[in-house]
């Protein structure tokens, strides 16, 4: 079944610059669950011994481990009361420190994280910062899907996904060649065939990567989580499941649009060759893209704190 486009959530409970976090174990627990409801179709998927042509890309573009997304953090700047010996003393990153109370509990070592992830966090917060200013464009009708296949048959080549195309391949190639298309993700271009590669109205490359990301992009949308992930145990547990939820979401509309037939997975085509689909996709991208940008400033805030710290 396709997961639903929800409204845009409520703004989520922000801890102060330093907090003890002391209704930790709740957090943890309802945090827990969530990720486990989250992941739950990919993994009874997986359990079968089964692809996933829809989630799959989850698990495999973004290095997702199931067992870090179950793991809930505070964030920068937050204390969790917990004893000496607990676990999360021998999490990387994490060090021991003395609550006003006297008691044990533990926190990110910024200092030791900055180290490390110093460089990451600096890029993370131009690129999420530079996207967040930057008006959004809704006119690309997630054509980069069908750019990946453009020609596949003639030149012999086998398709990214073991799925049939809703259109055919000659079908396929008609779409892109009576579209102007222009894909400023260079993570989405780079996996363009050499044919579609040449018909982009848009040259992305990884160093222009800060100057040309917008956030009506699926795919930059989506790339949330990963700037996420790279900033561990510095995010707090909500925010890396609101991330990982919004590429969840989005996938589901990407590969909708995309030119393979879905509707084995219980997902209904977005026909973006038709005005109608053309008109729904842009209607998604736009909720995609106030979800992301709500995102993107409390990114901009965990990146901002570290710096500052």
């Amino acid at each position: 079944m396709t997961p639903p486009v929800p409204a845009p959530a409520e703004a989520p409970e922000r801890l102060p610059r330093t907090a003890v976090v002391r209704d930790w174990r709740t957090r943890a627990a309802e945090h827990a669950d969530r990720a486990d409801a989250l992941t739950a179709v990919w993994r009874d998927a997986r359990d079968r011994g089964e692809k996933h042509a829809v989630e799959d890309f989850l698990f495999t573009y973004y290095p997702t481990r199931v067992s870090h997304l179950r793991r809930w953090h505070a964030g920068a700047g937050a204390v969790v009361p917990v004893p000496d010996g607990d676990e999360r003393y021998g999490w990387r990153w994490y060090r021991g420190t003395t609550l006003p109370d006297g008691a044990d509990g533990a926190t990110l070592d910024v200092s030791a994280f900055l180290a490390d992830r110093g460089e990451a966090v600096r890029y993370v917060r131009s690129l999420v910062g530079a996207t967040a200013a930057r008006p959004g464009t809704f006119g690309c009708f997630g054509l980069h899907e069908w750019a990946m296949v453009y020609r596949d048959a003639a030149a012999g080549r086998d398709h990214r996904h073991p799925l049939p195309l809703r259109l055919g391949h000659d079908g396929t190639d008609a779409v892109v060649e009576s579209h102007r298309i222009d894909c400023s993700h260079f993570d989405a271009y780079r996996f363009f065939t050499p044919e579609a590669r040449e018909a982009n109205g848009l040259r992305p490359t990884r160093e222009r990567q800060v100057a040309m990301e917008q956030p009506g992009c699926l795919h930059a949308n989506m790339d949330l989580y990963k700037w996420v992930s790279k900033l561990g145990p510095a995010v707090p547990g909500d925010l890396l499941l609101d991330s990982f939820e919004l590429a969840r979401d989005i996938r589901y509309t990407d590969m909708a649009a995309s030119p393979y037939d879905v509707s084995s997975y219980g997902v209904e085509a977005v026909s973006v060759e038709t005005p109608e689909g053309k008109a729904e996709y842009v209607r998604r991208q736009r909720g995609f893209a106030d979800r992301a940008n709500a995102l993107r400033l409390r990114i901009v805030e965990v990146c901002d704190r570290l710096l500052a710290d």
